[in-house]
């Protein structure tokens, strides 16, 4: 693993616009650009052993974590991931009749020479998916169409639409798609609308806001009144819990497909890091992780419950450092070993994993000048060829 500096491509702003990547640069707080989002100037080098490596502890992970969602299940430890008792019978529902789950994101660290270690998982709403899946590989077919990259993404997700719709395990003729109206959100979802298109479906898209109720014929329905039967929502399930429309949501819980399911919210949440780790004490691909505190742990993260974008981190050592804050950690925190990100020139890459269907499709790398990867954080591509290959 190595990260080469290269030149960008002269007209590379017009280029990744032309796959849908609006928001190329970061923005600070009073909306002037900053840093670049998508960044270029680099690349990330593998073998492909060390491929082989990432694609084999995302799978073993996601196995492990499935085994953890069926354990707070049986050992009702609901409590200890915040999860309410109104959403417990049908986490529980959606688990065992097996509903549709769609896609997630591990966020690993890797320095080409140690195991993959867990940071955490993306299992409800990961974004970063049209860099990773679409925008990275148009920048390897143009920059170097001789190498490959980890990256069957679209494939996966095409691959898994045709299965939900030969299978008919999706209620109703359209599957909607729900978002915020933010351009990251409607460009990820314009991603899975593509490719379920492209596996013979029929999308409409809305925004949350516009999801509506028929209070007579008591369902959920879009702007043109038509029933909402399958939604995959890109909205995190703890704040669908506490909206306006949440006592619709439970009388048509058995009614209404959920697309990512209910029984996610144990694996989007922070609090499932310790108990993989009590499952699977000294795993190579797991950190020490403790909901009561950092026990005897001299450097180790600070990590809210349920959070997004890296916020209301902090690392303590003998070098802290904290993230901005955005409210979040009111239920509670976990307590993570510190695991060194590999520095690159003062850059700290995060691997971003990819999930589909239950298997690993592909990574993008985000990678950030502090310690901890957070809403401003780039974007880097990556491929990968034979190290006997010196084509750099």
């Amino acid at each position: 693993m190595d990260r080469i500096p290269i030149e960008p491509r002269e007209d590379w702003q017009k280029n990744v616009e032309q796959w849908g990547l609006l928001y190329h640069d970061n923005r600070n707080e009073d909306g002037a650009a900053n840093l670049d989002y998508w960044n270029e100037s680099a690349y990330y080098l593998f073998t492909p052993d060390e491929i082989d490596v990432i694609e084999a502890a995302t799978n073993e992970l996601h196995e492990m974590c499935l085994n953890a969602v069926q354990h707070v299940i049986d050992a009702r430890r609901y409590s200890e991931l915040a999860i309410p008792k109104v959403a417990i019978p049908w986490i529980e529902r959606s688990w065992s009749s097996g509903a549709p789950s769609l896609y997630g994101r591990f966020d690993l660290g890797y320095d080409g020479v140690s195991p993959p270690k867990l940071l955490e998982y993306n299992a409800d709403t990961p974004t970063s998916l049209l860099e990773a899946a679409v925008v990275q590989w148009k920048w390897l077919e143009e920059r170097f169409p001789d190498t490959d990259q980890f990256n069957s993404i679209w494939e996966g997700l095409v691959e898994k639409f045709t299965e939900m719709r030969t299978s008919q395990s999706l209620k109703g003729r359209i599957l909607h798609f729900a978002h915020l109206d933010t351009i990251e959100e409607f460009m990820t979802v314009a991603v899975l609308r593509d490719t379920a298109h492209e596996a013979g479906l029929t999308t409409e898209a809305m925004f949350m806001e516009e999801i509506g109720w028929d209070h007579n014929r008591r369902f959920f329905v879009d702007l043109d009144n038509r029933r909402i039967e399958s939604i995959f929502k890109l909205y995190p399930w703890e704040w669908m819990l506490t909206d306006s429309f949440a006592l619709h949501m439970f009388e048509t819980m058995g009614e209404t497909q959920w697309i990512e399911p209910i029984w996610k919210m144990i694996l989007s949440n922070k609090g499932i890091l310790p108990i993989l780790w009590e499952l699977y004490p000294d795993h190579p691909c797991l950190l020490q992780a403790y909901a009561d505190g950092p026990r005897d742990m001299a450097s180790y993260v600070e990590k809210p419950l349920l959070g997004r974008e890296g916020g209301n981190v902090s690392i303590v050592d003998t070098d802290p450092e904290s993230s901005r804050d955005f409210g979040y950690g009111s239920q509670g925190y976990v307590f993570q070993e510190l695991y060194e990100l590999p520095n690159f020139d003062g850059n700290h890459p995060v691997i971003g994993s990819w999930v589909i269907d239950g298997v690993s499709r592909g990574m993008g790398i985000r990678e950030s000048t502090n310690r901890i990867t957070d809403e401003l954080s780039s974007f880097v591509p990556h491929l990968f060829w034979q190290p006997e290959a010196d084509q750099r």
